[in-house]
Order: C-alpha cells, then structure tokens, then sequence
C-alpha cells in the first residue's frame, strides 16, 4: 500500500526547492488582491454586481507620481511542476538511480523531489505509456526489467528506420553540412568524459536528432528520437557503465561524420549499425 506523506517536512533543496505548496501539488495559486479597492470589491461584490478594484490618484497639483503596481509573480503551473518531474525521473532511469524491478511510490518520490505525490504519480503515468515502468496496483510503480534481447530488438527497430535514411543523405548532402555537426558531436564526447551517463545520453540524442534532422522528416526524428530514449534505459542485470564506455560510444560520432562527409555509404552503414548495437 502507498503510505501517505511522512510528518516530517519536505527537504528544502532540491530540483522544486522554492515552488510554492499550492504550485507543488497542481494547484492554482491565486494572486493577491491589491490593498486599494478591497473594500469596495467586498461592498459591490455582496450584491452581486461585477466590480473593478479601484486605484488611488494623485490629487489635482500633486507632482507625486502615480503608484506603479507591481504585478503579482507567475507562479509554476500544474503542467511545468509535472514537466520537471518528469524530467527528473527520466535522467533518474538513465543514470540507473531508479532499479529495475523495484516499486517506487508517489508519496517517497514526491518527497524525494520535494513535491507533493500528485505531478509525480502523473509523471509516472506518462513513463507507463513509453513503457519505462509498469503500474503496480495499491503500491505504486515497478521499473521496467528489460533483457539483452529487448535491447537487440530496440537496435534492429532503429537501424530498419534509420539506415536507409542516413545511406541517402550519406549520397547528397555536401561535406559541408555534415561539418556544422562536429560541435554537436564535441558536445557529446565532453559530457562522456564527465561519466554522467543521464548527460550524455542528452548530448547523445540531440546528435542524433540532429543528424536525422537534414532529412526534413520532423516525424522521423520525433519517432527515431523515442526509440533511442527507449534503448539508454539500462537493464536489470547489464554491466556497470564506464566512462570509458561512454567515451568510446561518443568517438563513433565523429567517426560517423567523417564517413557521410566523404560519402563512404558502406563505411556509413558499418558504423550506424554497430553504434545502434553497442548502445547500452
């Protein structure tokens, strides 16, 4: 069963440290009424007629400038706080924070991140559609357990969708447009050397994207971009990752380039299909 909020308070750091309670469970947060006016609001409210908060004026030969009202601060709305969550709970699979096979409950994430159990048991929902989680009855959410073979599977999906692709932009487009991707790629080889594997795996996808995305398919590369999401999630049981692992897999973007700026179609193909098999 899902226990309710623990009695002691939510941690103050954090990625919502600073998000009012009312944003933090998905609720509006009313701004408030000025001073000037409220008396008169509450008199014509009462018989119901539709009123405007008044504002005071400077009297006749008062140099004195008009008050300037300040406007109330935005505060997050329900779908950015779930947004965030989102987010958070994404680079928590990649990074292998959250355990396959284990369950996690609203309320211990929510207090993990400082939110109430609302936006993260919504979060939830939206990785139980992507298939990164299952949800458990009266318990919470279980982390997917994914095999060797779910990650071959997830690699021969990609290259049938993305090989025939590449082959024909490796054909014509001209060298020069593959070299406005190197800083791309540089990106993904500086946050590999970091070993934070939920960041590179972000520098890693917005390579990709942008690779696919000289094709003009902005629905090849919504559908090629979920599928390599879907294959970063680590497996249950799979080897630890290294930041060399991580270094190793960023090289083979540059080596990528090298082979379309060159039009070597078969050397292109070698490497796309043995990056999508070595992606863990």
């Amino acid at each position: 069963m899902e226990q309710g909020r623990s009695r002691t308070a939510p941690p103050a750091a954090g990625p919502f440290a600073g998000v009012a309670p009312q944003a933090a469970r998905g609720e509006a947060v009313p701004a408030a009424a000025p001073a000037a006016g409220r008396a008169a609001v509450r008199r014509e409210g009462a018989r119901g007629e539709h009123v405007h908060a008044e504002q005071d004026y400077p009297a006749y030969g008062d140099r004195r400038a008009a008050p300037v009202p300040v406007p109330a601060p935005r505060m997050p709305q329900r779908h950015s706080v779930r947004g965030q969550v989102l987010d958070a709970l994404r680079k928590a699979l990649v990074s292998g924070e959250l355990t396959p096979g284990e369950v996690y409950s609203g309320p211990a994430l929510g207090e993990r991140f400082g939110v109430s159990a609302t936006p993260v048991r919504e979060a939830m929902q939206q990785l139980a559609l992507e298939g990164a989680v299952e949800v458990v009855p009266n318990r919470g959410f279980r982390v997917t357990s994914r095999t060797a073979r779910d990650l071959a599977e997830l690699a021969e999906v990609r290259a049938l969708l993305e090989v025939p692709v590449l082959l024909r932009l490796a054909r014509t487009v001209p060298a020069a447009r593959w070299d406005g991707l190197r800083p791309l790629a540089e990106a993904a080889c500086v946050a590999a050397a970091t070993g934070d594997r939920a960041l590179y795996a972000e520098a890693d996808r917005a390579f990709h994207r942008a690779l696919l995305g000289l094709a003009g398919n902005r629905q090849l590369v919504a559908v090629a971009d979920e599928l390599h999401r879907r294959a970063q999630w680590p497996t249950a049981h799979g080897r630890p990752h290294r930041a060399a692992d991580l270094v190793a897999d960023a090289a083979e973007h540059h080596a990528l380039l090298a082979a379309l700026a060159a039009h070597d179609v078969e050397r292109t193909e070698a490497l796309v299909r043995g990056h999508f098999a070595g992606a863990e």
